[in-house]
């Protein structure tokens, strides 16, 4: 196993090399501080094969002494197509010690742009030399050169200029940032005389801001190096923008709860915008929706069943927009599913938990469909078993999953026995229940083949209502009956969505905003809610 130490290892290359670096088998030491410490540096490079070199100042004096340090392994040096003096001796001095070296020369990082991160909240940038393109590199892609030229072969003496794979205006910049956070970005164009005196009262040395704006002045090249020494095309500045869109939106509003309580815990706050991990998706979320089980949640009633971590934040069902994409995700794709986190702004979820959002629906009203949805498909098909000529009696059919439940009773042949307060019997009828029973006036009937019980107060009686039981709350006393928690299945959700998409199952639902939602978990504890209730974050 090659060993190889890393000088800025959580900086912006060293960061993405670590990972690299040890996906291919390397056994990587990083260092920071260390690198002007002999004696640190000296104890580091025990063992040592190859050095990733990063010189975090503007100058190179004690180079020479860290370059001697480091003597003749295989070295690969990290400066930059500015060709700085500074840089430029310190690549000689590389060349005249180390055994093999490279030298890796990026242009612009795309990662320079994160400095406009406060003006593209406002929703406008306003920096000099708009119509200068250049070609921004991605870290990674820095980061991936440096992999082949520490572990391969063919790269001694080489002098690596990398960037993007296509030359960029600074403007077109911005306006792929707000396509990638979904926002519009409007460039400004700001005269360079009035850049300077900004950028030094902001604490900028003079030496730097002259040097930066010089820079920005001189439009870049594009160059094919990243994709020859890798096999990969380099990233678009595009793909760097939304893998990075958290880093651009600010804070976002988060139903969360901090202790276990009445509705008064749930409090609506400013949080980070979570950050998608390998496999992941950030989503702009549309709408959430209200599900009753919540409502133990809150009180501290599921500890024993879920693992939650407080501060905790509300939502189980989400439908929105994917910003940074993965798996066969992409930007811009309608999503929905079962996740955590959604009450919010924005949320990550694993890219295989997702699905597709239905065409024939709203997105907003599509938020109604995971929990709720995926809860009637298995107590419908996989527990209850229905099929055509089953007699169902469908307890609570008013209520969030019982309107689904109804439809895909029906859907499978059954036939459909629903019970229904005043308030929502015209629905259930309207959605295909052959028999509706007002169960506030009037005794469940019996003779059913199965009962689907979707209360919370189930009475002992209902043992003798049918053969077989399903419930989603409390157990029912009998030999033949099945007790179940939702279980996520992103392929029957898919299903799901392609019967609403052929306009078999309906999806109707009250639309509030996410500030009522300590209201709708009080309403919900008095018996107050009907149907389904989706929660639509600000736009």
């Amino acid at each position: 196993m090659t060993r190889i130490l890393v000088s800025g290892a959580t900086g912006t290359i060293g960061r993405p090399l670590v990972k690299q670096l040890e996906r291919a088998g390397a056994d990587v030491r990083a260092v920071t501080r260390q690198l002007t410490d002999p004696v640190a540096l000296k104890a580091a490079l025990d063992g040592v094969e190859a050095v990733f070199l990063l010189w975090p100042f503007a100058s190179a004096e004690g180079a020479r002494e860290v370059v001697e340090l480091i003597g003749a392994r295989r070295v690969v040096y990290l400066s930059s197509a500015a060709a700085r003096p500074y840089e430029v001796e310190i690549e000689r001095l590389v060349a005249a010690t180390a055994r093999e070296w490279t030298v890796l020369r990026p242009h612009a990082f795309a990662a320079n742009t994160l400095r406009w991160a406060d003006q593209v909240r406002t929703g406008v940038v306003r920096e000099p030399y708009g119509e200068v393109a250049s070609s921004p590199v991605h870290e990674r892609d820095v980061a991936a050169v440096a992999v082949r030229a520490l572990l391969g072969e063919g790269h001694h003496g080489a002098v690596h200029t990398l960037t993007g794979p296509r030359p960029l205006t600074r403007r077109e910049q911005a306006r792929a940032i707000g396509e990638a956070i979904a926002r519009p970005v409007r460039w400004e164009e700001e005269p360079p005389e009035e850049t300077r005196p900004r950028l030094l009262a902001l604490g900028w040395p003079a030496p730097a801001v002259d040097g930066m704006l010089r820079g920005l002045a001189e439009p870049g090249p594009a160059t094919t190096t990243v994709e020859e020494v890798t096999g990969v095309p380099a990233s678009t500045f595009g793909t760097w923008a939304s893998e990075h869109a958290a880093d651009f939106l600010g804070p976002m509003r988060a139903a969360r709860v901090h202790e276990y309580g009445d509705a008064s815990v749930i409090s609506l706050e400013e949080v980070p915008v979570p950050r998608p991990g390998p496999g992941e998706v950030l989503v702009k979320v549309a709408a959430t929706s209200f599900n009753p089980s919540e409502v133990g949640l809150r009180m501290g009633l599921l500890r024993d069943v879920l693992d939650v971590t407080l501060p905790y934040t509300l939502g189980w069902d989400v439908a929105g927009t994917v910003l940074t994409g993965a798996g066969d995700l992409v930007p811009g794709d309608r999503v929905i599913g079962h996740i955590e986190g959604a009450a919010a702004g924005y949320a990550v979820a694993k890219a295989d938990m997702l699905v597709r959002a239905p065409r024939r629906i709203p997105l907003t009203a599509a938020a109604a469909v995971p929990v709720a949805g995926l809860t009637a498909w298995q107590a419908v098909f996989e527990h209850a078993r229905i099929g055509r000529g089953t007699r169902v009696l469908i307890n609570g059919a008013g209520g969030g999953v019982g309107l689904f439940a109804v439809q895909l009773a029906k859907h499978a042949g059954a036939h459909v026995v629903a019970t229904a307060g005043p308030r929502s019997a015209a629905a259930v009828r309207a959605l295909g229940a052959d028999e509706v029973v007002d169960y506030t006036a009037e005794a469940l009937p019996g003779g059913n083949d199965v009962l689907i019980n979707l209360v919370a107060d189930v009475p002992a009686s209902v043992a003798e209502l049918a053969e077989e039981f399903v419930s989603i709350t409390r157990p029912i006393a009998h030999p033949r009956a099945v007790q179940f928690v939702t279980r996520n299945d992103p392929g029957q959700l898919r299903e799901l969505v392609a019967l609403i998409d052929d306009g078999v199952v309906a999806v109707e639902v009250a639309v509030r905003p996410l500030e009522s939602l300590a209201d709708l978990h009080r309403e919900a504890e008095r018996g107050l809610l009907r149907g389904k209730v989706v929660l639509e974050m600000e736009t």
